[in-house]
């Protein structure tokens, strides 16, 4: 009995999952942190961005 629990992998690939979201998560904050840390803030970021994308020079 104790052996076939031990082979019993069916909850293996949720926490596989979990794992990748979690390690996907923090690498998205540490990156956000970054590219806000010069500028003053997520809201600097966006109008960066925004000013990148809908005018012809980018700053």
């Amino acid at each position: 009995m104790f052996k076939t629990f031990l082979k019993d992998e069916s909850g293996a690939q949720v926490v596989e999952y979990a794992l990748i979201i979690a390690v996907v998560s923090i690498a998205l904050v540490v990156a956000l942190q970054l590219l806000t840390a010069n500028n003053g803030g997520f809201t600097n970021f966006v109008a960066r961005v925004t000013t990148c994308l809908t005018s012809p020079t980018c700053t």
